[in-house]
Protein backbone atom coordinates (compact mmCIF):
# COMPACT_ATOMS: atom_id res chain seq x y z
CA UNK A 1 0.00 0.00 0.00
CA UNK A 2 0.99 3.39 -1.21
CA UNK A 3 1.16 5.47 2.20
CA UNK A 4 2.49 8.94 1.02
CA UNK A 5 5.54 10.54 1.69
CA UNK A 6 7.17 9.74 5.10
CA UNK A 7 7.15 12.34 7.69
CA UNK A 8 9.80 10.24 10.18
CA UNK A 9 10.52 6.93 11.51
CA UNK A 10 11.50 5.76 15.00
CA UNK A 11 12.57 2.47 16.22
CA UNK A 12 11.70 2.37 19.82
CA UNK A 13 13.50 0.74 22.87
CA UNK A 14 12.11 -0.28 25.89
CA UNK A 15 15.03 -1.78 27.82
CA UNK A 16 15.88 -3.95 31.15
CA UNK A 17 18.94 -5.94 32.77
CA UNK A 18 18.85 -8.82 30.51
CA UNK A 19 16.07 -8.45 27.25
CA UNK A 20 14.84 -5.41 25.96
CA UNK A 21 11.64 -5.06 23.59
CA UNK A 22 11.36 -2.87 20.40
CA UNK A 23 8.68 -1.68 17.34
CA UNK A 24 9.30 0.37 14.63
CA UNK A 25 6.70 3.58 13.84
CA UNK A 26 6.53 4.72 10.38
CA UNK A 27 5.08 8.54 10.38
CA UNK A 28 3.66 9.77 6.95
CA UNK A 29 2.86 13.22 5.95
CA UNK A 30 -0.64 11.71 5.62
CA UNK A 31 -0.66 11.65 9.21
CA UNK A 32 -0.94 7.90 8.73
CA UNK A 33 1.11 5.82 11.45
CA UNK A 34 2.56 1.96 10.74
CA UNK A 35 4.03 -0.17 13.32
CA UNK A 36 5.53 -3.00 13.02
CA UNK A 37 5.34 -6.49 15.38
CA UNK A 38 7.11 -5.77 18.66
CA UNK A 39 10.06 -8.09 19.33
CA UNK A 40 11.85 -8.67 22.23
CA UNK A 41 16.22 -9.69 22.06
CA UNK A 42 18.39 -10.64 24.75
CA UNK A 43 20.46 -7.76 25.98
CA UNK A 44 23.92 -8.80 24.68
CA UNK A 45 25.94 -8.79 21.43
CA UNK A 46 24.06 -11.60 20.01
CA UNK A 47 21.07 -10.05 20.86
CA UNK A 48 22.45 -6.63 19.29
CA UNK A 49 22.81 -8.06 16.00
CA UNK A 50 18.87 -9.78 15.52
CA UNK A 51 17.98 -6.44 16.26
CA UNK A 52 19.76 -4.57 13.75
CA UNK A 53 19.07 -7.54 11.40
CA UNK A 54 15.46 -7.43 12.32
CA UNK A 55 15.03 -3.34 12.41
CA UNK A 56 16.46 -2.91 8.97
CA UNK A 57 14.07 -5.34 7.48
CA UNK A 58 10.93 -3.20 8.93
CA UNK A 59 12.39 0.78 8.44
CA UNK A 60 12.01 2.01 4.81
CA UNK A 61 15.89 2.47 3.15
CA UNK A 62 17.56 5.80 2.54
CA UNK A 63 15.35 7.44 4.77
CA UNK A 64 17.08 8.79 8.17
CA UNK A 65 15.52 6.53 11.17
CA UNK A 66 15.94 7.29 14.92
CA UNK A 67 16.69 4.63 18.02
CA UNK A 68 15.34 5.87 20.77
CA UNK A 69 15.93 4.41 24.36
CA UNK A 70 15.28 5.29 28.04
CA UNK A 71 18.04 5.77 29.91
CA UNK A 72 17.07 3.03 32.69
CA UNK A 73 20.19 2.52 34.79
CA UNK A 74 23.42 1.44 32.80
CA UNK A 75 21.37 -1.26 30.86
CA UNK A 76 20.75 0.99 27.99
CA UNK A 77 24.71 1.36 27.81
CA UNK A 78 25.67 -1.52 25.61
CA UNK A 79 23.59 -1.26 23.46
CA UNK A 80 23.59 2.22 22.83
CA UNK A 81 27.28 2.07 22.27
CA UNK A 82 26.52 -1.05 19.98
CA UNK A 83 24.42 1.23 17.66
CA UNK A 84 26.63 4.06 17.83
CA UNK A 85 29.22 2.02 16.27
CA UNK A 86 27.41 1.43 13.95
CA UNK A 87 26.64 5.01 13.17
CA UNK A 88 23.34 4.74 13.41
CA UNK A 89 21.30 7.89 14.57
CA UNK A 90 20.51 7.20 18.52
CA UNK A 91 18.51 9.13 21.24
CA UNK A 92 18.37 8.49 24.80
CA UNK A 93 15.46 10.07 26.99
CA UNK A 94 15.16 10.84 30.50
CA UNK A 95 12.77 8.24 31.63
CA UNK A 96 9.98 11.21 33.23
CA UNK A 97 10.64 13.00 29.53
CA UNK A 98 9.14 9.37 28.28
CA UNK A 99 6.42 9.38 31.08
CA UNK A 100 4.86 12.84 30.47
CA UNK A 101 4.85 12.24 26.66
CA UNK A 102 2.42 8.83 27.59
CA UNK A 103 0.81 10.64 30.09
CA UNK A 104 -0.07 13.51 27.74
CA UNK A 105 -1.16 10.93 24.71
CA UNK A 106 -3.11 9.45 28.03
CA UNK A 107 -1.15 6.56 27.86
CA UNK A 108 -1.84 4.47 31.38
CA UNK A 109 -0.97 1.06 30.67
CA UNK A 110 2.73 0.55 31.11
CA UNK A 111 4.52 -3.09 29.67
CA UNK A 112 7.14 -3.47 27.85
CA UNK A 113 5.37 -3.98 24.38
CA UNK A 114 3.41 -0.92 25.37
CA UNK A 115 6.57 1.39 26.17
CA UNK A 116 8.27 0.06 23.56
CA UNK A 117 5.59 1.44 20.42
CA UNK A 118 5.35 4.36 22.39
CA UNK A 119 8.55 5.51 22.16
CA UNK A 120 8.66 4.37 19.13
CA UNK A 121 5.71 6.65 18.48
CA UNK A 122 7.25 9.40 20.00
CA UNK A 123 10.39 9.65 17.93
CA UNK A 124 8.28 9.54 14.88
CA UNK A 125 6.28 12.27 16.68
CA UNK A 126 8.01 14.68 18.25
CA UNK A 127 11.31 16.85 16.54
CA UNK A 128 14.13 15.21 18.93
CA UNK A 129 17.04 17.27 18.42
CA UNK A 130 19.67 15.88 20.41
CA UNK A 131 22.00 12.77 19.41
CA UNK A 132 23.35 10.54 21.79
CA UNK A 133 27.07 10.03 21.61
CA UNK A 134 29.52 8.00 24.23
CA UNK A 135 29.94 10.14 27.79
CA UNK A 136 33.05 11.51 28.11
CA UNK A 137 35.66 8.67 29.21
CA UNK A 138 36.45 10.95 32.25
CA UNK A 139 32.85 11.47 33.31
CA UNK A 140 32.43 7.72 32.91
CA UNK A 141 35.39 7.02 35.51
CA UNK A 142 34.57 9.31 37.86
CA UNK A 143 30.84 7.90 37.82
CA UNK A 144 32.15 4.41 38.60
CA UNK A 145 34.62 5.74 41.41
CA UNK A 146 32.02 7.45 43.23
CA UNK A 147 29.72 5.00 42.94
CA UNK A 148 31.84 3.10 44.63
CA UNK A 149 32.61 5.46 46.91
CA UNK A 150 28.61 5.24 48.10
CA UNK A 151 28.64 1.59 48.32
CA UNK A 152 31.27 1.38 50.53
CA UNK A 153 29.92 4.14 52.99
CA UNK A 154 27.48 2.05 53.06
CA UNK A 155 29.36 -0.74 53.72
CA UNK A 156 31.08 1.22 56.75
CA UNK A 157 27.96 2.48 58.31
CA UNK A 158 26.67 -1.79 58.54
CA UNK A 159 30.30 -2.98 59.91
CA UNK A 160 30.43 0.00 62.00
CA UNK A 161 26.70 -0.51 63.49
CA UNK A 162 28.05 -4.51 63.79
CA UNK A 163 30.80 -3.47 66.03
CA UNK A 164 29.44 -1.30 68.05
CA UNK A 165 26.87 -4.13 69.11
CA UNK A 166 29.48 -6.58 69.52
CA UNK A 167 31.38 -4.30 71.59
CA UNK A 168 27.67 -3.54 74.21
CA UNK A 169 27.26 -7.41 74.09
CA UNK A 170 28.04 -9.56 77.51
CA UNK A 171 31.30 -11.58 76.73
CA UNK A 172 31.68 -10.71 73.03
CA UNK A 173 33.46 -13.38 71.14
CA UNK A 174 37.16 -11.88 70.62
CA UNK A 175 37.03 -13.50 66.57
CA UNK A 176 33.90 -12.09 65.54
CA UNK A 177 35.49 -8.34 67.12
CA UNK A 178 38.52 -8.46 65.51
CA UNK A 179 36.71 -9.78 62.01
CA UNK A 180 34.43 -6.53 62.50
CA UNK A 181 37.16 -4.83 63.27
CA UNK A 182 39.65 -5.75 60.66
CA UNK A 183 36.73 -5.16 58.32
CA UNK A 184 35.84 -1.57 59.10
CA UNK A 185 39.89 -0.98 58.50
CA UNK A 186 39.84 -2.43 55.29
CA UNK A 187 36.67 -0.37 54.23
CA UNK A 188 38.75 2.78 55.64
CA UNK A 189 41.71 2.33 53.56
CA UNK A 190 39.55 1.28 49.97
CA UNK A 191 37.39 4.75 51.00
CA UNK A 192 41.12 6.49 50.77
CA UNK A 193 42.32 5.13 48.38
CA UNK A 194 39.35 5.60 45.84
CA UNK A 195 39.20 9.52 47.49
CA UNK A 196 42.72 10.24 46.00
CA UNK A 197 41.88 8.19 42.52
CA UNK A 198 38.72 10.83 42.43
CA UNK A 199 41.30 13.71 43.20
CA UNK A 200 44.18 12.42 40.97
CA UNK A 201 41.74 12.04 38.32
CA UNK A 202 40.07 15.33 38.06
CA UNK A 203 43.53 16.82 38.31
CA UNK A 204 44.34 15.21 34.95
CA UNK A 205 41.84 17.95 33.33
CA UNK A 206 42.94 21.47 33.99
CA UNK A 207 39.57 23.11 33.10
CA UNK A 208 37.36 20.36 34.82
CA UNK A 209 39.61 21.08 37.86
CA UNK A 210 39.43 24.66 38.28
CA UNK A 211 35.21 24.44 37.27
CA UNK A 212 34.99 22.24 40.23
CA UNK A 213 36.85 24.39 42.61
CA UNK A 214 34.56 27.04 42.14
CA UNK A 215 31.50 24.93 42.63
CA UNK A 216 33.58 24.04 46.70
CA UNK A 217 32.95 27.89 46.85
CA UNK A 218 29.56 27.48 47.89
CA UNK A 219 29.15 26.89 51.81
CA UNK A 220 28.23 23.17 52.57
CA UNK A 221 29.57 21.75 49.35
CA UNK A 222 32.25 19.63 49.53
CA UNK A 223 34.29 17.94 46.58
CA UNK A 224 32.57 14.14 47.00
CA UNK A 225 29.37 16.13 46.78
CA UNK A 226 30.58 18.22 43.28
CA UNK A 227 31.89 15.04 41.59
CA UNK A 228 29.17 13.04 42.46
CA UNK A 229 26.36 15.29 40.92
CA UNK A 230 29.11 15.93 37.90
CA UNK A 231 29.32 12.21 37.08
CA UNK A 232 25.69 11.15 37.51
CA UNK A 233 24.61 14.39 34.72
CA UNK A 234 28.01 13.58 32.52
CA UNK A 235 28.89 17.26 33.51
CA UNK A 236 25.42 18.28 33.13
CA UNK A 237 25.74 17.20 29.26
CA UNK A 238 22.44 15.04 29.80
CA UNK A 239 20.60 18.53 31.01
CA UNK A 240 18.78 21.45 28.82
CA UNK A 241 17.21 23.60 31.82
CA UNK A 242 16.47 23.71 35.41
CA UNK A 243 12.87 22.11 35.43
CA UNK A 244 14.65 18.94 33.65
CA UNK A 245 17.79 19.07 36.58
CA UNK A 246 15.16 18.84 39.03
CA UNK A 247 13.02 16.12 37.62
CA UNK A 248 16.09 14.16 37.05
CA UNK A 249 17.14 14.27 40.05
CA UNK A 250 13.77 13.44 41.54
CA UNK A 251 13.16 16.65 43.55
CA UNK A 252 10.43 18.36 41.33
CA UNK A 253 7.15 19.00 42.90
CA UNK A 254 4.02 16.68 42.53
CA UNK A 255 0.71 18.25 43.62
CA UNK A 256 -2.45 16.24 44.33
CA UNK A 257 -5.05 18.40 44.07
CA UNK A 258 -8.67 18.09 42.07
CA UNK A 259 -11.01 20.87 42.63
CA UNK A 260 -12.29 21.22 46.27
CA UNK A 261 -12.56 17.26 46.72
CA UNK A 262 -9.18 16.12 46.50
CA UNK A 263 -6.05 17.28 48.32
CA UNK A 264 -2.99 16.07 49.23
CA UNK A 265 0.15 16.66 50.66
CA UNK A 266 2.80 18.47 48.36
CA UNK A 267 5.58 16.12 47.85
CA UNK A 268 8.92 15.74 45.51
CA UNK A 269 8.55 12.97 43.51
CA UNK A 270 11.83 10.99 44.05
CA UNK A 271 11.28 9.12 40.51
CA UNK A 272 14.91 10.32 39.64
CA UNK A 273 18.47 10.05 40.23
CA UNK A 274 18.71 8.53 44.29
CA UNK A 275 22.65 9.38 44.48
CA UNK A 276 22.05 12.96 43.39
CA UNK A 277 19.61 13.47 46.11
CA UNK A 278 22.22 11.87 48.98
CA UNK A 279 25.17 13.20 47.73
CA UNK A 280 23.15 17.01 48.14
CA UNK A 281 21.56 15.46 51.71
CA UNK A 282 24.65 16.62 54.06
CA UNK A 283 25.41 19.73 51.90
CA UNK A 284 21.93 20.92 52.29
CA UNK A 285 21.77 20.53 56.22
CA UNK A 286 25.35 22.51 56.67
CA UNK A 287 24.14 25.06 54.04
CA UNK A 288 20.60 25.69 56.33
CA UNK A 289 22.88 26.05 59.60
CA UNK A 290 25.93 28.00 58.27
CA UNK A 291 25.18 29.50 54.94
CA UNK A 292 23.40 32.96 55.84
CA UNK A 293 21.44 32.92 52.39
CA UNK A 294 20.40 28.87 53.16
CA UNK A 295 19.70 29.35 56.25
CA UNK A 296 17.33 32.12 55.56
CA UNK A 297 15.03 30.29 53.16
CA UNK A 298 14.90 27.23 55.40
CA UNK A 299 13.84 29.00 58.57
CA UNK A 300 10.89 30.75 56.45
CA UNK A 301 9.85 27.18 55.33
CA UNK A 302 9.95 25.68 58.39
CA UNK A 303 8.26 28.64 59.67
CA UNK A 304 5.50 27.77 57.19
CA UNK A 305 5.75 24.28 57.81
CA UNK A 306 6.83 23.40 61.80
CA UNK A 307 5.95 20.01 61.84
CA UNK A 308 7.78 18.71 58.46
CA UNK A 309 11.46 20.23 58.88
CA UNK A 310 12.11 17.33 55.78
CA UNK A 311 10.23 20.08 53.09
CA UNK A 312 12.75 22.79 54.38
CA UNK A 313 15.86 20.21 53.63
CA UNK A 314 14.50 19.47 50.25
CA UNK A 315 13.98 22.65 49.36
CA UNK A 316 17.76 23.39 49.95
CA UNK A 317 18.71 20.31 48.39
CA UNK A 318 17.14 21.61 45.24
CA UNK A 319 18.47 25.12 45.56
CA UNK A 320 21.54 23.84 45.92
CA UNK A 321 21.35 21.98 42.74
CA UNK A 322 19.95 24.14 40.55
CA UNK A 323 22.70 26.98 42.00
CA UNK A 324 25.67 24.22 40.90
CA UNK A 325 24.45 23.98 37.83
CA UNK A 326 23.55 27.50 37.08
CA UNK A 327 27.56 28.22 38.54
CA UNK A 328 28.47 25.55 35.99
CA UNK A 329 26.93 27.26 32.85
CA UNK A 330 28.26 30.60 33.75
CA UNK A 331 31.68 29.07 34.91
CA UNK A 332 30.99 31.24 38.18
CA UNK A 333 32.19 30.94 41.66
CA UNK A 334 29.56 31.41 44.44
CA UNK A 335 28.31 34.96 45.61
CA UNK A 336 26.13 35.38 47.82
CA UNK A 337 24.77 38.24 47.08
CA UNK A 338 23.06 36.80 44.13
Amino acid sequence: MDSGQLFRQCVGIDISKSTFTACVCLYYISDLTQYSSIETFKNDKSGFNQFVKWSRKHILKNNPVTYLMEATGVYYESLAYHLHKLHLQVMVVLPNKAKHYMLSEGIKTKTDEVDARNLALMGAFTPLTRTWSPPNELYRKLRSLTRLNSELMKQRTRVKNNLEAINHTELPEPFVKKSYARMLKHIDDLLKENAQKIKDLIKTDKELYLRIKKLETIKGVALTTVVIILAETQGFALISNKKQLASYAGLDVVQRQSGSSVCGKTRISKKGNSRIRAALYMPAIVASTFNPQFKEDYTRIVQKHPKQKKIAITAIQRKLLLLMYAMWKNGESYDPKK
